[in-house]
């Protein structure tokens, strides 16, 4: 009995004492990998200077910010630049396009790059894969400004390579920067284009890392290409699609997955086309150099980070429930 106690006693104390062991672990563990640490020290600076603390202006949100009077001087006006923003006809619009086309090129390049990636790993030989995945790169290194001019080469209305073959063909030219539901299909096609060849490289890396054990087995058994896609490949490169799905939900509010300048330059800034392709990220832009109002385009950011945080929140919570190894957090 007195042994049991005193082995309470001894585990109670060493309890209290977990969190200063720990804390000194960590610091020991510092000073003992010291090279490694200095390697993250100007990632994490970036981060810290560039993401954290610009937080900290989010409180232009809430203000009528003057430039002369600065963030604390300028007055404080509480939810009327959101109510300026949600009051507008643009509200409805820019969120509906901006959930419209992340859904759908989300969906999009998930499949078609994983489809991708197992195509190019049955090539059968490592130049042939290697020729493809370089062709397949070569658009996402081409700045949107660079594809505006090749859209523009391609849709223009009296010398376009479209309209110029429509022609040879006896049909009407199409004038495609007057009507608004062309784009609906070009910006989605014109991200696949860019966006597919490099993240099949990503998704290919993880089909390379799947052990050739099992399609060995699968082989011995009679499986075929297809039955080995299907229940080995793909299952096993769930937890990366999971993971990058969840990655690019957080910049679900974000035009093109983070990548604006295809909804700003492809379109050439035509108003008449704003119904299809105009996103927040391309109305807080442009709010900013036309009407110089700062606490309106604030109350947008905002609004777009809280709601893509709360997304990745619901979405981490319900793959949690599904397979709770393949959740973020």
């Amino acid at each position: 009995m007195n042994n049991n106690l005193s082995a309470a006693a001894a585990a109670q104390k060493r309890f209290k004492k977990t969190g200063f062991l720990h804390h000194r672990t960590f610091l020991q563990e510092m000073v003992r990998r010291w090279p490694f640490y200095l390697m993250i020290l100007p990632g994490m600076l970036y981060i810290v200077i560039f993401n954290y603390l610009p937080m900290f202006g989010a409180v232009i949100a809430f203000k009528d910010y003057n430039p002369v009077k600065g963030i604390w001087g300028s007055k404080w006006i509480g939810f009327k630049n959101f109510e300026f923003f949600f009051k507008s006809d643009a509200a409805w619009r820019v969120t509906f396009n901006t959930i419209f086309y992340n859904l759908l090129i989300i969906v999009l390049v998930t499949v078609i790059s994983v489809l991708f990636a197992i195509l190019l790993q049955e090539t059968g030989s490592r130049m042939r894969t290697a020729v493809y995945k370089s062709v397949m790169l070569m658009p996402f290194f081409l700045s949107w400004i660079v594809g505006e001019y090749i859209v523009y080469a391609l849709l223009n209305t009296d010398q376009g390579l479209v309209n110029g073959i429509r022609k040879s063909l006896g049909l009407e030219a199409i004038d495609w920067y007057s009507d608004a539901i062309y784009w609906r299909f070009i910006m989605p096609l014109a991200y696949l284009l860019k966006q597919v060849g490099y993240t099949s490289v990503i998704y290919v890396a993880a089909v390379t890392g799947i052990s050739s054990d099992y399609y060995e087995a699968a082989e011995i058994d009679g499986a075929s290409k297809w039955q080995k896609a299907r229940f080995i490949t793909i299952p096993l490169l769930m937890p990366v699609v999971i993971i990058l799905m969840l990655l690019w939900l957080g910049k679900i509010f974000n035009g093109g997955l983070g990548d604006w300048g295809a909804f700003y330059n492809l379109p050439r800034e035509s108003g008449i086309l704003f119904s299809s392709t105009d996103v927040i990220d391309t109305y807080v832009f442009r709010s900013l150099r036309t009407v110089n109002d700062i606490g309106m385009s604030s109350a947008v950011g905002l609004y777009q980070a809280v709601v893509g945080l709360v997304l990745v929140l619901i979405s981490n919570y319900l793959v949690k429930k599904y397979d709770s190894d393949s959740s973020l957090f």
